[in-house]
C-alpha cells in the first residue's frame, strides 16, 4: 500500500499533451491585453477612498509624534509584524509599526468579504503558532480567526503601544549628517529612525480594472477589500447577506477571491454576474476541523518541519520516501511523483527525470481539474469555466460550493475572454458583446498592484538615499540588493518580500526569517556602535552576480502561461515578477547562506560606520 493518497487523474498520451500545449498557447495569446499591466487603474483620484479610508476603525486622533526612534517598520500586517516579532527577540524595544488601517493583521485586516479563508493549509499558513500556543480551527481558516490570531501575537510580543495606525508614510529621506531617516507622515509625524524596514506586503494596494465608463456607474461599487456590510447586509462573521434578495449582482474577477465570494452571492443575490477572463483552477476543499488530540502530540519543532515540507513538495521536490504532511491540490503533484517513484522501488533519478515526471502529471492533474466543471449542468458554460494552462501559471483554488453555484437560475456567467474584459460600464450596469446588462451592484474582485511598478505598488512619494538618490530610479531596471534586504545608497534601510532573496510557498515564513536577519544585523550595529550601515558597492555587485549566475531560467514556463500578475500580465519585455530574483538553489539553500554569513560574525560585505570613524 502507498504512503501517499492519491486522486484519479486521466492518463495523457504524447498526442494528448501536445493538443493541449497547443490549446493553452491558444487561450493565453487570446487573452494577452495589449496594455498588459496598465490595463488596472490605480485607487487614486476619485477611487483614492478604496485604499485610504477605514471603513472599520474610526480615526483616533493624536498630535504629531517628533523625536527619534531605533527602528520604524511600514506596515503592520503579517510581513511587519513578523519583523517586530524578530526585533523584540533581538532585544530592540524602541520602534513603530506605521500602518494605513487600523489594526494588526494588513490584508487580514482590510479583507472581510463573505467566505473569506486562507487557501493555504493553515498551520503551515499562521506563524508562531508553537510561540503564542494557538490552535487553528480548521483546515483553512476563516479571515477573522487570522486576523483574531494577528492581535494575539501582538499582544504575544508586546507590539500594541509601539502602533501608529491609520498612518500613511509619505516620505522616507535620508540625512546624512545626522545618520537617519527622517519619516514624514500623512498625520504630520516627523520621525527620525535609526533604521527603517520597507514591509508593505505584495498584498496591501488594491487595484481596478481600467474598464471604459467605470466612473459612469451610478449604482453601488466596491472593492472586495473593503466589503460594504450596509449595503449587502450581514456581517464579517455572519455573512447572511439578506440585503441583496432583489438586486442583481456583478462581480468582475474570478482569481481567487471571487471563488470564495461567489457561493455567498449565489446564494443571497435575486441575480449574480460572474465576470470572468480567465477561469482559475478549483480543487475539492474538503476543510476539516483541527484535531485537539493530534494537535497536542506535536513534539517541538513541528511547525518548521510541517512549513519545510510543503515547501518541498508545492515548490521544489519531496525527497524519497518523505510524506506529504499537507495533502492537498498545492502539494498533489509531487505526490503523485512520488508514488510512482515508490512503485518503482525509489530509483535514483536526475532532475531533468524529475522535472519530466513533473511535467506529466501537471497535465493529468490539470486534466483532473479541468474535469471537475463537469459538475455545472450547462454544457457551454461548463466549458468555459474549464482552465487551459499549467498547473502554477494561476494561484490554485479550492471550493466545495463554487462550481454548483452555476447550476442556479439566479446565476450567470459572463466569459469575457474573447473581448478581454467588459466592453465597458454604463450608468445602469455593462456592455457585454454588444448588450448592455443592468445591475444594482458591481464589485471589483480584481485584485491587488503586486507587479506594477515600485512607486505606484508603495504609493510613498519620495525614498531618498544617499546624495537624494531615489530608490524608484536606482530599481529601474531591476532590484539592485546585498541579500535581498540591504542595498547601496540606502544605509539603515531593509527591504521584505521577494526581491534577490528566496521565493517560498509561505509568505509568512518568508516574513519571519527575514526579520530575523534584519533584526540580527541591527541589533549587531547597535552593539558595535554603528550609526550607519550600508553593503559595499563590490559586496552588492558580487552578490547579484552570484545570484544570476546560479538562477533558475523558468521564463519559457512563465511566458506561456495565461497572463495574470505571476507573469506581469504577459509583459515578457520588462524584467519585474512576482518572485522577484529568487535564489536559483532553493530556499533552505538560502537560508543555509545567511546562517553561515552571520556565524562567522564578520558581518562580510557590509560597512559599518561608528560614530568615532565618522568624527575622525
Amino acid at each position: 500500500m502507498s504512503m501517499y493518497t492519491l486522486l484519479p487523474c486521466p492518463e495523457v498520451t504524447p498526442e494528448r499533451k501536445e493538443e493541449l500545449h497547443a490549446k493553452y498557447l491558444r487561450e493565453r495569446d487570446r487573452r494577452i491585453a495589449e496594455k498588459h499591466n496598465d490595463q488596472y487603474i490605480a485607487a487614486e483620484g476619485k477611487w483614492k477612498d478604496i485604499y485610504e479610508v477605514d471603513p472599520y476603525t474610526p480615526v483616533a486622533p493624536r498630535e504629531p509624534i517628533t523625536g527619534e526612534t531605533d527602528v520604524v517598520i511600514l506596515g503592520a500586517g503579517y510581513c511587519g509584524m513578523m519583523v517586530a516579532a524578530q526585533l523584540v527577540k533581538a532585544g530592540i524595544q524602541n520602534f513603530y509599526n506605521v500602518d494605513h488601517g487600523g489594526n494588526f493583521g494588513g490584508t487580514w485586516y482590510w479583507n472581510r468579504y463573505p467566505g473569506i479563508q486562507c487557501d493555504n493549509d493553515s498551520l503551515v499558513y499562521m506563524p508562531l503558532l508553537e510561540e503564542t500556543g494557538y490552535m487553528p480551527s480548521k483546515k483553512f481558516a476563516d479571515g477573522y480567526e487570522i486576523h483574531d490570531h494577528c492581535q494575539i501575537i501582538a499582544d504575544h510580543f508586546g507590539l500594541r503601544d509601539k502602533a501608529l495606525f491609520h498612518t500613511l508614510i509619505e516620505s522616507l529621506v535620508w540625512d546624512e549628517k545626522a545618520n537617519r531617516w527622517n519619516v514624514g507622515t500623512n498625520r504630520g509625524d516627523q520621525i527620525k529612525a535609526r533604521f527603517v524596514v520597507l514591509a508593505m506586503g505584495p498584498l496591501n494596494k488594491p487595484k481596478l480594472p481600467g474598464i471604459p465608463g467605470i466612473d459612469k456607474f451610478k449604482g453601488k461599487i466596491f472593492h472586495t477589500a473593503r466589503w460594504d456590510y450596509d449595503y449587502t447586509g450581514g456581517e464579517w462573521r455572519n455573512p447572511e447577506l439578506t440585503k441583496l434578495k432583489d438586486k442583481k449582482v456583478a462581480i468582475i474577477g474570478t482569481g481567487a477571491t471571487a471563488i470564495q465570494v461567489v457561493p455567498y452571492l449565489a446564494k443571497h443575490a435575486g441575480h449574480t454576474y460572474v465576470v470572468q477572463r480567465t477561469p482559475s483552477t478549483i480543487d475539492l476543499r474538503n476543510n476539516q476541523p483541527i484535531d485537539p488530540e493530534w494537535y497536542a502530540s506535536q513534539k517541538p519543532g513541528w511547525q518548521q518541519e510541517r512549513i519545510k515540507n510543503f515547501h518541498h513538495a508545492a515548490m521544489e521536490r519531496l525527497a524519497p520516501k518523505e510524506p506529504d504532511l499537507v495533502v492537498d491540490i498545492w502539494t498533489e503533484i509531487s505526490r503523485n511523483v512520488n508514488a510512482e517513484l515508490e512503485a518503482e522501488g525509489w530509483p535514483d533519478i536526475t532532475p531533468e527525470e524529475f522535472a519530466r515526471r513533473r511535467e506529466i502529471w501537471d497535465y493529468r492533474v490539470m486534466e483532473r481539474l479541468r474535469d471537475r466543471c463537469n459538475i455545472v449542468k450547462d454544457p457551454a458554460t461548463a466549458e468555459a469555466l474549464k482552465p487551459y494552462y499549467r498547473y502554477l501559471c494561476k494561484r490554485p483554488a479550492s471550493n466545495d460550493d463554487y462550481y454548483p453555484a452555476f447550476n442556479q437560475d439566479n446565476v450567470q456567467l459572463i466569459d469575457v475572454a474573447e473581448t478581454q474584459g467588459l466592453e465597458a460600464l454604463t450608468e445602469n450596469g455593462f456592455i457585454h458583446q454588444g448588450k448592455e446588462y443592468e445591475c444594482d451592484c458591481i464589485i471589483l474582485a480584481s485584485g491587488y498592484e503586486v507587479t506594477n511598478d515600485l512607486d505606484r505598488r508603495w504609493g510613498i512619494s519620495r525614498i531618498e538615499g544617499v546624495n537624494g538618490l531615489s530608490i524608484y530610479d536606482y530599481w529601474r531596471e531591476g532590484f539592485q540588493t546585498f541579500q535581498g534586504m540591504t542595498a547601496h545608497n540606502f544605509p539603515n534601510m531593509f527591504f521584505t518580500g521577494f526581491t534577490q532573496a528566496a521565493a517560498n510557498a509561505s509568505n509568512s515564513k518568508t516574513f519571519i526569517d527575514q526579520g530575523f536577519h534584519i533584526g540580527y544585523i541591527a541589533s549587531e550595529a547597535l552593539k558595535r556602535g554603528a550609526v550607519r550601515v550600508e553593503p559595499s558597492a563590490e559586496a552588492q555587485d558580487a552578490y547579484i552576480k552570484h545570484l544570476r549566475s546560479i538562477a533558475v531560467d523558468n521564463s519559457a514556463y512563465v511566458n506561456e502561461c495565461t497572463p495574470s500578475y505571476f507573469n506581469n500580465e504577459g509583459d515578457t519585455s520588462k524584467k519585474r515578477h512576482i518572485f522577484g530574483e529568487p535564489w536559483g538553489e532553493g530556499y533552505y539553500a538560502f537560508e543555509a547562506m545567511l546562517e553561515k554569513w552571520r556565524d562567522d560574525g564578520k558581518l562580510a560585505g557590509l560597512t559599518l560606520t561608528t560614530k568615532a570613524l565618522e568624527e575622525a
